[in-house]
């Protein structure tokens, strides 16, 4: 098709169409940016084509956080234009969020021209040694040196960026290269994204041992999220879930097999000591999820990963298997079949974890309990949860609101606010779901609330409930519980949102009493396009419970 499709071009184009074309052939229909002087050959391209949405952010970082979200909930290839020196550095907070979260996304900045680069002439938009900032953000970097090697320098980034362990690469391509004239090439084609092959006889060692087993775990983060079919086979024949924030909804949150992502309270670590095994699934065991690594996890603990350098990093594990979640789960299903005999009460004995673990953080919320409740009566099963870092998410979002499939939620991972209403952006434009709700802090929203005028722009799908407290409330609360209460540099003067989102022609409700929060949030689910509630949590009140940071593990008693 697209041979055909040549007859129809003349023999010569521009690198910059040669890289929309291409890009056209991995399948991306959004891309977000700033124009400038050194990408617009690029954007022209794009334009001129009109075969890409071309989503204009207001900053850079505001433009790969939405790349970002929608790579996550699409399972697709993010990509982000910005330009060069002073734009690709602000661009760097958001491309070490996607890092964090091994997000598959093409980062593609200038470049000044190749007669200036490297020769410390103080050229201006030059950033000194721009590559090696590149290179410590993404996952690989690369600078494209000639015509001839364009194509050649993107595709190896598309490959890099999707290849398992994924994460966001960057491409700086000099302004004349872009605009130089280039032979259309035979071949446009996407890269080939392998799937990594694994030991068979491991997989095997590991059936064995697990065969044994009568209480047996899964633990899964972000590296399963496409291993949703061979998981429920194992559920099936007999093992529970607990999940990482990032491997929420592989297991949809209402099976009763379920723990979510409950996984350091009390209760469910009661549990833990009661399991017979762990196998680890594409899972950092992150500090915070792990009480800094001190969480009494089940032994003997198993691992399966993408990446060879999870072996018995952050937790020793008595046998680690290299490969694909989904190929090694699949296989594993298939081997244990017929063989477990998992005890009867097992089953009971997880759902009252999870039961006890779900009512002591719906005491922790105080009134904010109905908040929670009127969201998820509203949102039902089809919906994107994005959530920035604010105290709600710290206490409810993380893991109160249900979610039904691997790839509907979004959050932070990397502690970094202000980022969660521009990733809510990018899920809304990916039309996977029928809603996209973005839960913010007042605090954090303001970092880039420029971006609020890009989701009017765009006419983006999504409700953000705007958690106000006109301050730091996180910050507050250690001042509180570890600074003798002295409260300082925390207190936020905020605009009047219900103006200010008149002003852009942004849809506001204002939440004053938890006694209106079914109705307006009911109302807000049912308008297309952005809709901005706003929680006044100065009249709502406080949290029954003060958050104060990740939990950490209290040290066990001496015993004379």
């Amino acid at each position: 098709m697209f041979l055909e499709a040549l007859h129809d071009m003349s023999n010569q184009t521009t690198v910059g169409e040669l890289i929309a074309a291409f890009l056209e052939q991995c399948g991306v229909k959004t891309a977000f940016g700033v124009i400038s002087i050194h990408n617009m050959p690029i954007l022209d391209a794009i334009h001129k084509r009109g075969k890409i949405r071309y989503v204009g952010a207001r900053g850079e970082a505001g433009a790969v956080n939405m790349a970002d979200g929608l790579a996550r909930v699409s399972g697709g290839l993010g990509v982000a234009f910005t330009s060069t020196g002073t734009a690709a550095g602000n661009a760097a907070g958001a491309m070490v969020e996607a890092l964090t979260a091994g997000t598959a996304l093409l980062h593609v900045t200038g470049q000044i021209e190749t007669e200036y680069l490297d020769k410390d002439l103080a050229y201006i938009h030059e950033a000194p040694d721009q590559l090696s900032m590149l290179q410590s953000i993404s996952k690989a970097a690369y600078r494209v040196r000639s015509v001839e090697t364009a194509l050649p320098t993107i595709r190896e980034a598309v490959r890099v960026a999707q290849t398992a362990p994924s994460g966001p690469v960057s491409v700086e391509i000099p302004i004349d290269i872009q605009a130089a004239a280039i032979e259309w090439p035979a071949d446009l084609a996407a890269p080939h994204i392998g799937t990594l092959t694994h030991s068979t006889q491991r997989v095997a060692d590991l059936a064995g041992q697990l065969a044994k087993a009568k209480r047996p775990l899964l633990w899964l983060g972000g590296g399963a999220r496409h291993a949703t079919h061979a998981v429920e086979r194992l559920v099936a024949l007999g093992f529970g879930v607990v999940t990482s924030v990032q491997g929420r909804g592989v297991l949809p949150e209402d099976h009763p097999a379920s723990l979510g992502a409950f996984n350091v309270h009390a209760a469910v670590e009661s549990l833990y000591k009661t399991c017979d095994a762990l196998v680890v699934v594409g899972s950092r065991l992150r500090g915070n999820e792990t009480l800094k690594y001190k969480l009494a996890l089940p032994q003997p603990l198993y691992r399966i990963d993408a990446d060879a350098l999870a072996d018995n990093r952050g937790y020793r594990n008595e046998m680690f298997v290299h490969g694909d979640a989904k190929a090694v789960l699949e296989e594993l299903a298939t081997l244990l079949e017929g063989r477990l005999k998992v005890d009867p009460a097992f089953a009971q004995d997880l759902a009252a974890a999870r039961e006890s673990a779900v009512a002591d953080v719906g005491k922790g919320l105080g009134p904010y309990k109905r908040l929670v409740d009127a969201l998820q009566a509203a949102v039902g099963r089809d919906y994107n949860w994005v959530r920035d870092v604010t105290i709600s998410n710290s206490t409810w979002g993380n893991r109160m609101l249900k979610i039904f499939s691997p790839r509907a939620g979004v959050h932070a991972l990397g502690g970094g606010i202000g980022q969660g209403m521009q990733m809510g952006i990018g899920a809304a434009l990916a039309g996977s779901a029928a809603k996209t709700v973005c839960l913010v802090g007042d605090g954090g929203l303001m970092v880039n609330v420029g971006e609020l005028a890009t989701a009017v722009q765009e006419n983006a799908n999504v409700m953000i409930v705007l958690m106000n407290d006109q301050c730091y409330g996180v910050i507050r609360n250690i001042q509180d519980a570890q600074y003798g209460g002295r409260r300082c540099y925390v207190d936020l003067h905020q605009p009047d949102f219900a103006q200010f989102c008149e002003s852009l022609k942004l849809t506001h409700y204002r939440i004053k009493s938890l006694d209106q929060a079914d109705a307006i949030i009911r109302e807000g689910m049912a308008r297309t396009g952005p809709v901005l509630v706003e929680v006044d949590m100065l009249s709502v009140g406080s949290f029954a419970t003060a958050f104060a940071g990740p939990p950490v593990k209290e040290e066990e008693p001496e015993h004379a």
